[in-house]
């Protein structure tokens, strides 16, 4: 297996490539950001395009907030979004800021859900502007209640925007398929001939089923655990829906365990109760636990281009908002908006307030 120095970034990453995705990215997605002012974030790798699109898309302004993580200091973070600002031409409206992001809320017009950002919380929304808007940077029914208080947006009128992430000119949900081919891989599971169960409830099923049957797998889709047939699998793939508590509890293991002990367990999204797999001896990839309802690996593992896909999106779908209203919209469009706690009934995959 080829292997990279440590802390190297595979050559897809270089610098270069990563201007040319973000300035397509732009181009795709009709981003235009003049007369904005950006409140983000300054990450390192794929997400270092968040800032560096919002300011390539000519935002007046963009406040990019530092930090340090386990992904990279401060320090190192700054120099390579700086780098990348410098390279496309537009260090000159980019700001890293290293306080707290609430000091400049009162001068946001467009707020990310990002990391460094969130949490989005009252605190920061009594500081907003009456016309900001949240661009919540994935899809309306995958909305985390940790990352935003929305009764406290509902209470200012701030809108929440999501981004049909199925939009022609995004199309992430395409990468989905992929990205669990890789996830299988590093598992030692080759897809092609394998039998594989995948556990699916949300609108991720057709893209991944397609992209394991497209290498040659055999899958079998079931929306609980409590359907999966019993048979000798190679792999059980775990892509259900975050509820709070394990999606796969103590029985689903001791089930599969009992029923195809060489299994491998391969949690995808939706959390695994990782305590009875380990007392029970099922085989589980990947071996570090993800943060709870977050996706056990990501988008950036097989490259940037979705990142940068879904950064831009993201952008384009608060500013349609910002600029046109939420009520002008048009039905199956780029933006769609987050329910707040006053609406009648909450998002699912299947019931969306598209914009």
């Amino acid at each position: 297996m080829t292997t990279l120095p440590p802390g190297a970034a595979p050559p897809g990453f270089n610098p270069a490539r990563l201007v040319a995705l973000m300035r397509a990215g732009v181009e795709r997605c009709g981003l235009d950001l003049r007369g904005i002012t950006v409140l983000t974030e300054a990450a390192s790798g794929a997400y270092a395009s968040t800032a560096i699109l919002a300011a390539l898309a000519g935002a007046d302004r963009v406040h990019a907030v530092v930090k340090d993580t386990a992904y990279g200091s401060a320090e190192a973070v700054r120099a390579e979004v700086e780098g990348l600002a410098a390279m496309a031409g537009v260090a000159d409206r980019l700001r890293i800021a290293t306080g707290d992001p609430v000091e400049l809320a009162a001068g946001a017009d467009l707020v990310t859900n990002s990391g460094h950002v969130r949490p989005i919380d009252a605190r920061f929304i009594e500081r907003l502007p009456d016309h900001a808007v949240i661009a919540l940077m994935y899809e309306v029914w995958e909305y985390r209640p940790a990352d935003i208080d929305l009764a406290a947006c509902a209470a200012r009128g701030i809108p929440v925007v999501g981004v049909n992430e199925r939009h022609p000119s995004v199309d992430v949900f395409s990468f989905l398929g992929p990205l669990a081919v890789q996830e299988l891989h590093a598992a030692g599971i080759p897809i092609y001939g394998s039998r594989i169960a995948l556990l699916c409830d949300n609108p991720f099923a057709p893209f991944i089923e397609r992209g394991l049957t497209g290498m040659g797998a055999e899958v079998l889709t079931v929306d609980h655990p409590g359907s999966l047939p019993s048979r000798c699998w190679d792999a059980v793939l775990v892509a259900l829906r975050p509820r709070g508590a394990p999606v796969f509890g103590a029985d689903d293991v001791a089930r599969v365990r009992r029923q195809s002990p060489g299994t491998v367990l391969v949690q995808y999204w939706g959390d695994v109760d990782r305590d009875a797999v380990h007392q029970v001896g099922l085989p589980l990839w990947p071996p570090a636990a993800p943060r709870p309802g977050h996706m056990a690996v990501l988008l950036s593992a097989i490259g940037p281009d979705p990142i940068v896909r879904l950064q831009a999106g993201g952008l384009r779908a608060a500013e349609w908002v910002l600029r046109n209203g939420v009520a002008s919209c048009p039905p199956g469009g780029i933006a769609e908006l987050l329910p707040t706690p006053s609406a009648s009934s909450s998002p699912t995959g299947d019931e969306k307030a598209w914009a």
